[in-house]
């Protein structure tokens, strides 16, 4: 039997600027948070990897872009770097960056490849960051410069932006978990970054919709359905909860234009509330996204709490709830994230159920694997795994298609084996396999198997 898409689908992969640009020509591209992490300290990283050292898309686009056409691309995400552009964060556009993505973008628009435009990944300008990055309000206004300007130089070329990609990791993971820069566990920081966030994605969309150029734009979103332990209504209640942070916070504000009244009342709880204004609080409400973006990875599976949490240590999401290690779970064990491709069926029902079925895209879905050269027979790299696992969340989204669900595109991570933020080159993700020592690029089964896909809307599947 075989699984057809609709008419248009867009299928094609994801990468952001940080992750494939490297950093050794810089072309007057300024510093970001990650430059700065790994020269202070460079150890935390996989092998001792930063950005410098990635793919070179910087250089090699058009022989990339070339290989995407042998690997089943009819669109392509990736992102513009804010240092880039503005190597302060702000002043005076750097010619040469603007003159590439130009040239990129015009580039897969000549090959029948469609950019997916995202503005924001994990990156903030190092002279921004030192003004507060996103706890400080003026920051906001950058970006809303900063969107304007990519807008008014590339529109013409692109018509699909993102605002930000997760922009909850960098909530969690810069303010309140310590992982990512700046390295904080300071929850009212968390919170109002996590609202100028909001807010600075509402007013790029307000910027966009103003200058009329008949396209969409919308967010990214790691979406990460909560599922409870049991039937029991204390693990019930704690999904619920679990989901309001993890997945509410910004899918409520970007597609509601509301946050949900029950996250309020938690972050007011715990005397956490931002400062707002009433004129913010209505740019959030009138300006929504026209799509959604989703990336999807794993489940997020949690149970009531087994012990009274402490209520004078600094406050986590997980004071209402306790991460479930559920039995017999089927794992990626390199990266030690569940495989569950339901899923992607379960948002797909939730985004046509309870987001008025508001067009959406799979944005990212891949499996990362250390040390893929022990499956390299012949010169190619024989990832079945990776192919198995794109049928099975292949299958679950055409399922959710079928019965009704808005969705108009699955992109993978990634198109090139790429740079991985801490984890650097630990596991390998790409269609194309990259060679560090010389940047030689092979393409991988699963980059054949992704161009059939493609080519016949779809697959054969033996159910």
């Amino acid at each position: 039997m075989k699984l057809e898409f609709p008419e248009g689908f867009y299928f094609g992969s994801a990468t952001s600027a940080t992750q494939c640009e490297g950093g050794e020509e810089n072309d007057g591209r300024g510093k970001n948070i990650w430059d700065l992490w790994y020269e202070e300290e460079g150890y935390k990283f996989h092998g001792a990897i930063g950005p410098g050292i990635t793919s070179a898309f910087y250089q090699n686009y058009k022989e990339d872009i070339q290989l995407m056409k042998q690997t089943g691309h009819n669109s392509f995400r990736t992102s513009i770097s804010w240092s880039r552009m503005f190597p302060e964060g702000f002043g005076e556009v750097n010619e040469k960056a603007a003159d590439y993505y130009r040239s990129l973008f015009l580039e897969l628009k000549e090959n029948g490849i469609e950019p997916f435009v995202n503005l924001y990944h994990f990156d903030m300008p190092v002279k921004l960051q030192e003004l507060g990055g996103w706890e400080n309000r003026k920051v906001v206004d950058y970006y809303k410069e900063y969107a304007w300007t990519c807008f008014n130089l590339f529109g013409d070329l692109v018509k699909h932006w993102f605002t930000f990609n997760e922009p909850i990791v960098h909530v969690e993971c810069g303010y309140l978990q310590g992982y990512h820069y700046p390295c904080k566990v300071d929850p009212k920081a968390a919170v109002s970054v996590a609202y100028h966030t909001a807010l600075a994605s509402a007013l790029a969309v307000k910027e966009y919709h103003s200058m009329k150029q008949e396209g969409k734009i919308g967010i990214v979103l790691n979406l990460t359905p909560a599922y409870p332990r049991s039937s029991h209504p204390e693990d019930e209640k704690a999904a619920k909860i679990a989901e309001l942070f993890q997945n509410k916070s910004f899918l409520d504000p970007a597609v509601k234009g509301i946050y949900d009244p029950e996250l309020v009342a938690l972050i007011e709880k715990h005397g956490l509330l931002p400062t707002v204004s009433k004129e913010d609080l209505e740019v959030i409400r009138q300006n929504t996204v026209d799509f959604l973006g989703v990336n999807y990875y794993h489940p997020f599976r949690v149970c009531a709490k087994a012990n009274i949490p402490n209520p004078a240590a600094p406050f986590m999401p997980e004071y209402y709830f306790d991460i479930y290690d559920m039995p017999g779970k089927r794992m990626n064990p390199y990266r030690g994230w569940e495989i569950y491709p339901r899923g992607l069926y379960d948002i797909a029902v939730n985004i046509r159920d309870n987001y008025g079925n508001i067009e959406w895209m799979v944005t990212e879905n891949g499996m990362g694997v250390e040390n893929e050269g022990r499956f390299k027979i012949e010169g190619m790299i024989q990832d079945d795994y990776r192919i198995e696992f794109y049928k099975e969340h292949l299958t679950w989204l055409h399922k959710g298609i079928e019965e009704g669900s808005n969705c108009i595109g699955y992109h993978v991570w990634t198109f090139v084996d790429c740079w991985s933020w801490l984890n650097a080159y630990k596991n390998r993700y790409g269609l194309v396999e990259l060679d560090l020592e010389n940047q030689k690029r092979t393409i991988k089964k699963s980059g054949y198997w992704y161009q059939e896909l493609l080519k016949n809307n779809g697959f054969e599947t033996a159910k």
